[in-house]
């Protein structure tokens, strides 16, 4: 049974449509106590860093993911839900994360239309039960204008470049964060959200 976080940042329709489509059980939780009944969570997001941090605390759930994660639910970011994820981002000046995954955001530095929004490929860096049965190189959906630096390139799950490299997936122990948008995604997303409910926590 899969948690979609909604603590009122973003459309999480398309992606419990996407759930729903393959038959993968789903609730949109919006308090912080339903979280200890599930055992993966989906932490969506679209839009700015702090006002998606903000949301977050104001919904009482940033203590509530921090515990669940501790416990070692399967955690899944989705776009800034997966920026979240990091100790901090450098959007519209200096702001905290979750801190789950060492690193933090910055803004593309180059001359390329910023944000990127469209189809990019994405270069695995290992194997990964996410990963499973999707083609290396695969291409996925992105909406975005900030990206992760990480203090450990071990975390790297997916490269993507547009204009400089760039992780596009990311992993640290039962925590998976993605900078597209897997329900956008066609049948590359589709198979990620699949492989990301059948998991088991360790």
């Amino acid at each position: 049974m899969i948690a979609i976080v909604d603590y009122n940042v973003g459309n999480l329709h398309n992606l419990k449509n996407a759930l729903d489509f393959q038959g993968l059980p789903n609730a949109i939780v919006r308090e912080p106590e339903p979280l200890a009944g599930f055992d993966h969570i989906i932490l969506p997001g679209v839009g700015a860093f702090k006002p998606a941090m903000d949301r977050l605390r104001q919904a009482e759930m940033e203590t509530a993911v921090r515990e669940r994660v501790a416990a070692g639910v399967l955690f899944l970011g989705v776009c800034v839900g997966m920026q979240l994820l990091f100790d901090c981002s450098e959007e519209d000046g200096q702001h905290e994360g979750l801190g789950l995954i060492e690193g933090r955001i910055v803004r593309f530095a180059h001359d390329l239309k910023i944000p990127q929004i469209g189809w990019n490929q994405v270069a695995f860096q290992r194997e990964d039960p996410l990963l499973a049965g999707i083609p290396d190189g695969s291409h996925f959906y992105f909406v975005h204008s900030y990206h992760a630096v990480l203090d450990d390139s071990h975390n790297a799950l997916g490269l993507t470049d547009y204009g400089e490299p760039f992780p596009a997936i990311v992993a640290r122990g039962n925590v998976w964060g993605v900078q597209f948008h897997p329900e956008k995604s066609q049948n590359p997303g589709l198979r990620m959200l699949k492989n990301f409910a059948t998991i088991q926590p360790a």
